[in-house]
C-alpha cells in the first residue's frame, strides 16, 4: 500500500502533549463541541491515536476510537496504523485493545453488508488494522516480529494466524523473520496452525525459507518438504546452519537427508565453504565426521575448504580443517590462479594462516602459481610493494548471497610502515619490562640482612615465587628484544617464522610481572594486613580474564 503524504500543516500543541502523556481529561476538554480537531496531524502524518499508540497509553486510545472509530485505519506518512505503532514499540495493552476493535469492526453487520456491495468504492471501510500494510508492504504482526516483541505477536496470532504467511515487499513472511530471529513460541504458534502453502511464494522468496534458522525442529514436524528448499542465492538449509556455526542443527540436517551436504549455491559453494569462510569450526567438524569426503569439492573459483579459511583470514577454521583432513593433496591443491592455500595466503599477507600452513609437513612450500611465484616470493614481493606505499587499499563488493544484501568491504592490506611500528612496540615494551624487572632484582622485597647481605625472606615460598618468575620476565623480554633486533635482517622470514614467537614471550613476560607484583604485596602487605593484600592478588588474577574476555583467543596471535 503507498504511504499517505505528510500532513502540510501541525496538530495543536496541546493535543500532541496530551497524547504523548496519555492525559485523557484533557483529550475530553479539547474536543468537546470539535471532534474535527481529532483529524489534525502532525507534519509526518500521525494523529493522536498514532501518538498514543507508540507510547503505550492504552487509556487515552479508548478515549480517542470513542470518538472517532475510524482514526483505527489512519495511516502516517510511512503508511503505518496506529496498530503498526504499537507493534513496533510492543505495547501490549494498545495492541489487545486495538485488536479487540478490529474483529468487532470486521463482525459488525454493517461491515459485511459493504463488503457483499459491490458499489463500495471507499477501500479503507473494508480494510482490518490487522490485515493492513505499510510502505514496505509489513503488516503488523510483520512489524512486532521485527521488533521481537513476543508477547504482542502471540495476541495478534491468535486474532489472525492467517497473517503469518503474507509476503512483505521483501517477499517475506512473519514466519520467515521470526524463524531468523529465534522466536520458539511465535513458530510454534503459527505452525500448530494448518496451512496449506503457495510453493510460489516459497520459491519466490528472496530471503530464506523458515527451515533455514533456528527453529530447525519445528519446521521439520510441520513442513518436512522444506528440506528441498533452497533461497534466491541457491543457498539451503545446511548452508545457513553452518554459517551460524549451530553444531546441532548440522547434524539433524544431516541426519534426515545427507545429500545436503554436497549441495552447492550459486557459488558452487558447499556447506563447508561457508562454514569454513565464516570460522564455524563446531560446523567444519560435524560435516567432516558425518562427510568426510566433502572436502575435495570446489567452488566456482576452483577453491576448496582450505582456501575457503584462508581468504576469509579464519585460523580458526583452518586449524580445524587441517587436524581433521588427512590427504595432502588437499592442502596442495591449486585454484583457477594456480595458488595452493599457502601461496594465497602469501598473496593476501595472512601471517598467522600462513604459519599453520607452513609449519605443516604435509605442504609444500615450492609450489608455483600460474605466474611462476612461489610463497616467499609472493611475500617478498608484497614486502618490495609496501615499502614504496604505505598502504594499499582496496575496496570491493561482496555478495552476500541468500539473507545477506549485497555489502562493501573495504580491505587494508598490512603495510611494511605498520610491521615497522608493531615491531619498535614490541622492542619497546620488551625493553621497558626487562629495566624494570632488572631493578627489581637489586630492591628485594623488605630489604636484605645488613651484616650478611642476604634477603631477610628467602626462606618464604612467596619469596621464591617472586625470584623465579622476576627471573623469567626479565630473560623472556630480553629474548624478544635481541630478537626484534635482527627482525630487519631478513623481515620475510621474520614475520613468518618469530614474530609469533616474539609476541608470545612478551605475553609470557607480562604474565610474570603480574606474578612477581601480587607476592611482593603479599611478602610486605600480609603480615600486617591481610585483606589488602588479598584484593591485590585478586586484581592480578582477574587481569589475564579480563584481556581474554576482551579479545578471545586473538590475544595469542599477533595483530597483523
Amino acid at each position: 500500500m503507498a504511504a499517505a503524504e505528510p500532513a502540510e500543516g501541525g496538530m495543536d500543541p496541546a493535543l500532541y502533549k496530551a497524547a504523548t502523556y496519555g492525559c485523557v481529561w484533557s483529550l475530553r476538554k479539547l474536543v468537546a463541541g470539535d471532534l474535527k480537531a481529532l483529524n489534525s496531524k502532525t507534519p509526518q502524518g500521525n494523529t493522536a491515536l498514532h501518538v498514543a499508540a507508540s507510547h503505550g497509553h492504552a487509556k487515552f486510545a479508548r478515549g480517542v476510537l470513542k470518538l472517532n472509530e475510524e482514526l483505527i485505519v489512519a495511516e502516517n506518512a510511512d503508511g503505518d496504523t496506529p496498530l503498526h505503532l504499537a507493534a513496533k514499540n510492543g505495547r501490549l495493552k494498545v495492541a489487545e485493545l486495538m485488536i479487540s476493535l478490529a474483529q468487532a469492526r470486521a463482525d459488525h453487520p454493517s461491515t459485511k453488508a459493504r463488503a457483499e456491495d459491490p458499489g463500495e468504492t471507499d477501500g479503507k471501510l473494508l480494510q482490518t488494522p490487522l490485515t493492513m500494510t505499510n510502505g514496505e508492504g509489513n503488516t503488523p504482526l510483520h512489524e512486532v516480529v521485527r521488533h521481537q516483541h513476543t508477547d504482542v505477536a502471540l495476541k495478534l496470532l491468535v486474532a489472525d494466524s492467517k497473517c503469518a504467511h503474507d509476503l512483505n515487499n521483501h517477499s517475506e513472511s512473519p514466519l520467515d523473520m521470526a524463524a531468523r530471529q529465534g522466536l520458539v513460541q511465535v513458530v510454534r504458534r503459527i505452525v500448530d496452525v494448518p496451512w496449506v502453502p503457495d510453493k510460489d511464494k516459497v520459491i519466490k522468496s528472496v530471503g530464506v525459507t523458515a527451515l533455514h534458522q533456528a527453529v530447525v525442529e519445528i519446521m521439520l514436524e510441520k513442513h518436512h518438504y522444506l528440506l528441498d528448499r533452497s533461497d534466491s542465492g541457491g543457498n539451503n538449509a545446511l548452508h545457513y546452519a553452518a554459517q551460524k556455526d549451530n553444531k546441532r542443527v548440522v547434524k539433524r540436517l544431516l541426519k534426515e537427508r545427507t545429500e545436503l551436504a554436497y549441495k552447492r549455491n550459486g557459488q558452487n559453494q558447499t556447506p563447508l565453504h561457508v562454514a569454513a569462510h565464516h570460522g564455524s569450526t563446531n560446523s567444519i567438524r560435524a560435516l567432516l565426521q558425518q562427510c568426510p569426503d566433502v572436502a575435495e569439492m570446489l567452488d566456482a573459483a576452483g577453491r576448496n575448504a582450505f582456501h575457503a579459511a584462508v581468504a576469509s583470514g579464519k585460523t580458526d577454521a583452518l586449524r580445524c580443517l587441517l587436524r581433521n583432513v588427512r590427504p595432502a593433496d588437499l592442502l596442495n591443491h591449486v585454484d583457477d590462479d594456480g595458488n595452493t592455500p599457502l601461496l594465497l595466503a602469501a598473496e593476501m599477507s595472512h601471517v598467522q594462516s600462513a604459519l599453520l600452513l607452513v609449519r605443516d609437513s604435509r605442504v609444500n612450500p615450492c609450489i608455483r602459481n600460474k605466474k611462476g611465484q612461489t610463497a616467499r616470493s609472493l611475500l617478498e614481493a608484497r614486502s618490495a610493494q609496501d615499502r614504496t606505499t604505505h598502504s594499499e587499499v582496496k575496496i570491493r563488493t561482496v555478495d552476500g548471497g541468500g539473507e545477506q544484501e549485497p555489502h562493501t568491504h573495504l580491505e587494508i592490506r598490512t603495510s611494511h610502515k605498520y610491521f615497522e611500528r608493531s615491531v619498535e612496540t614490541y622492542i619497546l615494551v620488551a625493553t621497558l619490562i626487562a629495566t624494570v624487572t632488572f631493578a627489581a632484582t637489586f630492591t628485594m622485597p623488605v630489604g636484605y640482612d645488613q651484616t650478611k647481605g642476604i634477603a631477610l625472606h628467602g626462606h618464604n615460598a612467596a619469596f621464591k615465587i617472586f625470584v623465579i618468575s622476576n627471573t623469567v620476565a626479565m630473560c623472556s623480554a630480553i629474548i624478544v628484544v635481541f630478537c626484534f633486533i635482527w627482525a630487519w635482517k631478513n623481515p620475510i622470514k621474520f614475520m613468518v617464522d618469530q614474530l609469533l614467537w616474539g609476541h608470545r614471550l612478551t605475553i609470557i613476560a607480562c604474565l610474570a610481572m603480574l606474578v612477581s607484583l601480587m607476592t611482593t604485596v603479599y611478602i610486605t602487605v600480609a603480615p600486617t594486613s591481610r585483606w589488602p593484600a588479598y584484593v591485590v592478588i585478586a586484581i592480578g588474577i582477574s587481569t589475564p580474564a579480563v584481556v581474554v574476555l576482551i579479545l578471545g583467543k586473538e590475544m595469542i596471535f599477533v595483530p597483523l
